[in-house]
This record gives structure tokens, sequence and C-alpha cells, in this order.
């Protein structure tokens, strides 16, 4: 059974911190308002078609992704909220670092499939987003957004508990013996520990299920994709300072003797970014 927190406890953060410790992941209900579920859910589909107009079907299916959503910052500045909700930045701060900056940003539209008609891909196969252990140094955390209701019918995460922080790989029949199914309400944060063992359900509801995985990390971890390059300064500028921070504005590698001898105001990697 799942401990399901809820922002109202005050003492929700450090009971979150403590589970991710423990057994890898915590769930907190409560995260997202239901206006802005809806606004995002209309966000994500068309994000969702201009990827596709933009990348073409064929090259997309290449990739052996089901319903992946790459880069939504650049299709609608609405996904830029999300990195100044404060409970994801109370988790961030409090279980990685605050200084940490956003590894990537990536939405997931699970359409649903018959069971054996399901393929298997990346998604669906238990892994770990930061294939890393650094002797229980913590270097990646994932805060996993439900914008839909998961349940086990239509693809809930699955978390195999205290599989985080493992130098060795557990036996691929316990993984799925040990699974458990994050079912929670629409509006939910799952936070874990970027090594815990993971993999999305099979989605059998009839209806696509909607979720955002937003991965931080460390600021000396290259991200998956460079945002600032990709969004544009532009773009950057006009967030909060703590958002351009997240999107890697301060930890940006120098291209030139010019860009590197520049007064420390104006350098791209500024002093204490961990």
């Amino acid at each position: 059974m799942l401990t399901k927190l809820c922002l109202d406890d005050p003492n929700w953060l450090m009971l979150a911190s403590e589970s991710v410790k423990y057994s890898g992941f915590a769930l907190v209900e409560g995260v997202l308002p239901a206006s802005l579920l809806t606004e995002l859910r209309a966000a994500m589909y068309r994000t969702q078609q201009e990827i596709e107009r933009d990348m073409g079907t064929e090259r997309l299916q290449r990739a052996g992704e089901m319903g992946v959503l790459r880069l939504m910052p650049r299709y609608d500045p609405l996904f830029f909220c999300l990195l100044e909700l404060p409970a994801v930045l109370a988790v961030v701060d409090t279980l990685l670092c605050d200084t940490a900056v956003m590894h990537l940003m990536n939405g997931f539209v699970l359409p649903s499939v018959p069971a054996e008609a399901t393929p298997s891909v990346f998604q669906n196969r238990f892994h770990q987003d930061f294939p890393r252990v650094l002797n229980g140094y913590l270097a990646s955390l994932n805060v996993f957004l439900a914008i839909d209701e998961f349940t086990e019918e239509n693809g809930a995460t699955l978390v195999v508990p205290g599989t985080h922080q493992r130098a060795t790989s557990p036996d691929p029949r316990y993984l799925e013996a040990a699974a458990v199914a994050v079912e929670c309400a629409a509006g939910a944060m799952l936070v874990f520990d970027s090594t815990l063992y993971h993999a999305a359900g099979r989605n059998t509801s009839g209806r696509d299920r909607l979720a955002i995985n937003l991965q931080f990390t460390r600021s000396y971890i290259k991200q998956q994709i460079d945002y600032v390059r990709a969004l544009g300064p532009d773009a950057v500028l006009a967030r909060p300072s703590r958002t351009q921070q997240l999107l890697g504005w301060y930890t940006r590698v120098v291209t030139s003797l010019d860009e590197y001898y520049q007064p420390e105001q104006k350098r791209l990697y500024r002093r204490g970014q961990g």
C-alpha cells in the first residue's frame, strides 16, 4: 500500500524526504490545481501535434517511444510554470540542492493499447533514469506529475520500493513481482531517487494517460537538452531568476576567450553553482 502525503500536512516535506531516502520514492497529492491541469492537458495535445508536424511521424516512430513530448516549453510557455511551483522547488532544494538544474522535462501521452498489443519500449521496461550509483550520493531526482488520474488500468507508473542506490541490478523476475502501481489523483507529484527502478504501466483503459516528468541533477551534470540554446536567451531571461538557474542559464560553457575573461557579474558560469 502506498503512503500518500498531502500538502496540507505541515510535515509533508520531511516525510517525503525520509520516504525517498528509505523507499526511494514519495507520493504527494494536491500539488497541481484543477484549473492548471485543464490548461496543461490542452497544451500537451497542442504540443504533440506541433512536434509531429516539425519532426514527422515516421521519424518519431523510429525513436521507439510511446507519446513522449520533449522540449515542451519551446512550444508553449505554460510549461515554465512547473518550474515555479513551490512544492516542486521545495523538494528539489531539500532532497537535492538549491543549485540544481533541470536535466529534462518530458511529457507523456501514454496511449491506450490492448494488453497483448502493447509494444515493449524503454518506457515500459524497468529502468533507472540515472543509472549511476555513487556510494549513496544523490545526484539526480525525478518529480513526476500526474496530469490525469493514475490507475492500474490506465498505466500508472510502476515503482519497485527499495531498489534505489543499489550497486547491482535486481533480477528482472523480482522487479516484476515486487512492483507497485502508483495510483493517485490527478495533480499528484511522485518524487523519486533517479536510481530507483521503475516503468510505465500498460494502458488498457481506452483513453490516453497524461503525465509530465521533470528530472533534476547537480549543476555540473550535462542536461539531456541544452535548454538555454534550444529555447533562446529571450525566452529564458523572461522567466524568474530561479527558473533561469534551473534551465541552466548560470552554468553555461564559454566558447571563446572573450567570454571567459569577463567580470564576475557577466560570466556564463556563475560562482557557487555546486
